[in-house]
């Protein structure tokens, strides 16, 4: 759990020093920056879907995890209950940060494999480098966000835990190459759509997608039980 533990600290880290710096930044810079992170999380959900589609050995599953899981988070209305409860606390848009925050910290292949990694093997190289990169954009992200941020550390420790439980407890073959390729995959498109939402191209209500994960992973069990 070492690797987690960093990880979790540096968005933590990350947030608090994005907010000590946005206190010094005019609203002409906060609009600048806002443009700098939805063009950033477009482009590295359009990487995460771009890269991993040829490793795909079922390339309409992304599509029916798309429908099914837009459909349920619809239902259940997911964005606007998240929205309106941070919108208890935050009169800013900080429910938008947080949503794309969140995606970009936990749905990615070093997010994933990393947690896998360090439960079979004790290696750790995939979650401090993750850290790494998860450092620079909490401070961006808290630079225009604000410290809410933070918010998003304890959900990165409770998605990395959990996989690290499952696979020390488990079986290491649960989260497989091929899991994981969907899985970026359909996290790649919530990316890109979090990332045109704060471009105000399109609200694409992300958060309402996020059931879509769950379908390549009950593809996954299902397969494996009667095929």
């Amino acid at each position: 759990m070492l690797g987690t533990i960093v990880n979790t600290g540096t968005i933590l880290a990350g947030s608090v020093l994005g907010s000590v710096l946005r206190k010094g930044v005019k609203e002409k810079y906060q609009d600048a920056l806002y443009t700098a992170m939805g063009l950033a999380a477009t482009a590295l959900g359009i990487n995460a879907v771009v890269s991993n589609m040829p490793k795909s050995k079922y390339p309409v599953l992304f599509i029916v995890s798309l429908a099914i899981g837009s459909l349920l988070g619809t239902i259940l209305d997911l964005d606007a209950k998240f929205q309106g409860m941070v919108g208890k606390y935050s009169k800013s848009n900080l429910g938008q940060g947080l949503s794309t925050g969140i995606l970009l910290y936990c749905i990615g292949t070093l997010s994933i494999l990393g947690p896998v990694m360090s439960a079979l093997h004790g290696d750790n190289t995939y979650l401090f480098t993750n850290a790494t990169l998860d450092f620079v954009t909490s401070t961006v992200l808290a630079s225009t966000y604000g410290i809410g941020m933070a918010i998003a550390a304890p959900v990165l420790f409770c998605w990395q835990g959990s996989i690290y439980l499952i696979a020390r407890n488990l079986s290491g073959s649960f989260f497989s190459e091929d899991m994981i390729a969907e899985l970026c995959i359909v996290g790649g498109v919530l990316i890109a759509s979090s990332g045109i939402g704060i471009l105000k191209i399109k609200d694409c209500k992300a958060l309402n997608m996020l059931p879509a994960l769950a379908v390549p992973i009950v593809f996954f069990i299902v397969k494996g039980l009667f095929f």
